[in-house]
């Protein structure tokens, strides 16, 4: 008995899905605008292709995504179109440097928490379609304390805080801790000082905040490390390109691959969450709690 071309695509699901290991999904946030999250969200995943790792960026900003602008990647198709249901995610995926995976976001996303029933169901089926293997999750969120940067934060297993040494980024750091350590529950967040001046700034600028944090708050705020100021990352921004790519041997770029190696270090969480699609699942169910996760 021959068996059908059917039975032969969900034997190779089930053979992927089986073969699968469990996604690291790491959400890369700030709080403000303007501390140089989705240039750290792009440079530590080429760092940590580098290093062997399968990696997956999710362009999360739903009204100024620019993830594929700023590496310099032409996407005419984006998460819309999959939410619209006339491409597949394979379909939207562009190839950035060292084979890093991306996802393209787009305005008007907005809909992401007000979907339908149908939508939701079609997403997470298109999440849990997804051919490539994944290691790692990437996810840029946008900047603020919206429904969306608070959704993808709680959804991910760890929270990387990007905040610069300047008073208005503190405050809003510590406003997002908040907001998701009360609100949401998330009581552990990984601190990432960006643009430092000097040797110790970031070690300092992390005690700053966990100062405050243990006398109001009930979070474990760990040093994720400093990424120092670095002309050359400027000049690779305006070449559109990652300045892990085209000064690999800058102070930055050095860095960045200390960052990946400590992330690479990350132990799965106690209890995996599983692959993309249940991460998916699990911030898509905030559309029916009115845009809270429990």
């Amino acid at each position: 008995m021959h068996e059908t071309s059917d039975a032969r695509d969900q034997a190779a699901g089930l053979r992927r899905s089986l073969a699968r290991r469990p996604v690291k999904v790491i959400a890369v946030t700030g709080g403000k605008g303007g501390v140089g999250k989705t240039n750290v969200c792009a440079n530590l995943g080429i760092a940590l292709a580098r290093r062997g790792q399968r990696v997956l960026l999710l362009d999360a900003d739903l009204g100024l995504a620019n993830l594929d602008v700023l590496l310099g990647l032409r996407a005419s198709e984006n998460l819309s179109h999959v939410i619209d249901g006339t491409r597949t995610l394979d379909e939207i995926v562009v190839t950035g440097p060292a084979q890093v995976a991306i996802l393209p976001g787009a305005s008007g996303l907005r809909r992401l928490l007000t979907m339908g029933p149908r939508q939701h169901a079609g997403l997470v089926n298109a999440f849990s379609e997804l051919v490539r293997d994944v290691d790692v999750l990437l996810i840029d969120t946008a900047a603020g304390l919206g429904d969306s940067v608070l959704g993808f934060c709680q959804a991910a297993q760890r929270v990387i805080v990007v905040v610069c040494d300047e008073p208005p980024a503190i405050t809003d750091a510590y406003a997002l801790v908040k907001v998701l350590s009360r609100e949401f529950g998330v009581r552990s967040f990984d601190l990432l000082a960006n643009m430092t001046r000097s040797t110790g700034e970031g070690a300092r600028l992390h005690q700053k905040l966990v100062r405050v944090a243990d006398r109001f708050l009930d979070v474990q705020l760990n040093y994720a490390g400093a990424i120092p100021f670095d002309e050359r990352l400027r000049e690779a921004v305006r070449r559109q390109t990652a300045v892990t790519t085209v000064f690999p041997k800058c102070t930055a770029s050095l860095a960045f691959a200390r960052l990946a190696e400590h992330v690479a270090a990350w132990n799965p969480p106690e209890h995996p969450r599983g692959h993309i699609e249940f991460f998916m699942e699990r911030l898509l169910g905030a559309s029916r709690a009115g845009g809270k996760l429990q």
